[in-house]
């Protein structure tokens, strides 16, 4: 239900909340009042209804390079969801490759459930890539970080980790990682966002 009206003295409704054009507040409709009357009064109180939530840095990079090309590596970055309910997972993870041209490789991320041994739908993210099809003998590289953004449910304790693969789709790369240090760290923040 939505009616706007731009003359004075009316009255506009406005989903829950009616506002007359002449009054200088605003009354709800006893819907709104009853949903604000449960509102959380302090942060202590908001971050108790929530609950749990962390961030963890990659301790160890990772090296891709002595892995085969589009083979799966899990990373030493991991967080455990202590509680029952939905989550909402947020990395940065930073990527590092180099090659010789003519090159066209790239690094991807995913997260892995390990607690179901299940790899979290969609969570894929192109985190680098070099190409370049020029013949030389100048290496060509990159340093790039890239977000994760995701949604979790669970039922218990969980933990979730960083998985990444180096795919060399044209030549080949000496140097494929994921990094975490002063110039640029991967993290992995998680937060139960409801019950």
């Amino acid at each position: 239900m939505r009616r706007l009206t731009a003359a004075l003295g009316t009255t506009m409704f406005l989903g829950l909340l009616t506002v007359s054009a002449q009054a200088s507040t605003v009354t709800a409709s006893p819907d709104l009042r009853a949903i604000t009357s449960a509102s959380i009064t302090t942060p202590e109180a908001y971050k108790a209804q929530l609950g749990p939530s962390g961030i963890a840095y990659l301790p160890v990079g990772l090296n891709l390079q002595p892995t085969p090309s589009g083979t799966w590596a899990n990373s030493s970055l991991q967080v455990t969801l202590p509680t029952a309910g939905i989550y909402s997972l947020d990395l940065d993870v930073r990527g590092r490759l180099s090659g010789n041209p003519p090159v066209n490789a790239y690094i991807v991320a995913r997260l892995l459930n390990v607690t179901s041994n299940a790899v979290l739908p969609n969570s894929e993210r192109l985190i680098t890539q070099i190409i370049d099809g020029n013949g030389g003998t100048a290496p060509y590289g990159v340093n790039t970080t890239a977000p994760i953004s995701e949604r979790i449910r669970v039922g218990g304790p969980t933990t979730i980790r960083l998985q990444a693969t180096r795919i060399n789709a044209v030549g080949s790369t000496f140097a494929a990682d994921i990094l975490s240090d002063p110039a640029g760290r991967t993290s992995f923040r998680f937060e139960r966002t409801f019950p």
